[in-house]
């Protein structure tokens, strides 16, 4: 009975920080980007995530950062009709969605490498912007390379293009966990 519960509550928590992941990327998708063709950061969105692998590991990290990937799928659907062919479709799918958001379950991987919770959380979240960094910059200079100015580079193009928005929301995503690792320590009996 008490697995069964305890299974309840982390299916619980994990719903309910995937709807608020979800309402932070909606709400930051009304801050206004300079860059025409996508990409921006989020207030906070990929916390959530984050904190949901910390406390229930990486399968449940995961499990939560895939229905975001899909649910941000779903939502940018649009930019599947500027490309053409199903290598296309497939490393936008990939590259810009369910591997760049997906990663995002990986946010608890130095929970039990780093001791303290900060430092923890301050490192997984680096490391899976970065992950997601590398995602778009390489769907950046495969798919949506034609973007890039004539007198450029496409892969210096890429590089400032999604650096730049990737940059603020590692910085918006550090702010992010050191506010919630000083308000909660989750190694807490009373926490789960």
């Amino acid at each position: 009975m008490q697995k069964k519960l305890k299974k309840t509550q982390v299916l619980a928590e994990s719903a309910i920080m995937l709807a608020l992941s979800i309402a932070l990327f909606a709400v930051s998708d009304m801050i206004p980007w300079p860059y025409a063709y996508g990409g921006g950061f989020s207030l906070f969105g990929q916390v959530p995530i984050i904190i949901v692998s910390y406390r229930h590991g990486i399968k449940n990290g995961l499990a939560a950062s895939t229905a975001l990937a899909i649910f941000e799928m779903i939502m940018g659907f649009k930019n599947f009709s500027y490309v053409n062919g199903i290598a296309a479709l497939m490393i936008v799918a990939l590259a810009d969605y369910i591997v760049a958001f997906g990663c995002l379950g990986l946010g608890g991987i130095f929970k039990n490498k780093i001791k303290n919770q900060t430092a923890s959380l301050i490192t997984g979240g680096i490391t899976v912007c970065l992950i997601r960094f590398i995602c778009h910059f390489i769907s950046g200079v495969t798919i949506w390379s034609g973007y890039a100015p004539e007198n450029m580079l496409v892969g210096v193009y890429s590089l400032v293009y999604n650096g730049s928005y990737m940059l603020i929301e590692t910085i918006i995503t550090v702010i992010g966990l050191v506010a919630v690792s000083a308000a909660f320590n989750f190694k807490k009996k009373d926490l789960g």
